[in-house]
């Protein structure tokens, strides 16, 4: 993937946030009510968010909804981590609306930390850290979520 080419698509000025040790869904909803609001935004580490639970029921419950519907005709679920991370967030805008879809493309998100990026200083959402906010030692990275999907890195 052409990182630069990515970024110029972008255009303008854009928030990093390094998405380890967030929590999915908290970081999500941060994320989507900040692209409504107008700004473009960058993830690195996605393959590094977490999701709280039991091990065993993330990986049921993501594994049905990859295999829902037929190849053919979908709905498609996604394997690959930084898919998996935009898609959440993409539940969280009004996609119906044109608002919606612009927002969304005001995203970016990637895996690990691009060479482009490694000079920028990074953000990170407080109230959506693991540390933080969970008092459960439950928890998955993403990136297992996908391996277990079928992702091959």
């Amino acid at each position: 993937m052409n990182v630069k080419r990515v970024l110029e698509t972008l255009g303008g000025d854009y928030v990093v946030i390094d998405a380890s040790g967030h929590i999915l869904g908290r970081l999500s909803s941060v994320i989507a009510k900040r692209l409504l609001s107008g700004e473009r935004i960058v993830v690195v580490n996605a393959e590094k968010a977490v999701i709280t639970g039991d091990k065993s029921a993330i990986f049921e419950k993501y594994k049905v909804k990859y295999d829902r519907g037929s190849k053919e005709k979908g709905p498609y679920f996604p394997k690959h981590p930084e898919k998996i991370f935009k898609r959440t967030v993409r539940g969280m805008l009004p996609w119906d609306s044109r608002r919606g879809r612009e927002a969304y493309r005001r995203l970016r998100v990637f895996i690990g930390i691009p060479e482009e990026l490694k000079d920028k200083s990074f953000q990170k959402v407080e109230n959506a850290m693991l540390e933080k906010v969970s008092k459960t030692e439950k928890f998955v990275f993403l990136e297992e979520v996908s391996k277990h999907l079928g992702w091959a890195k």
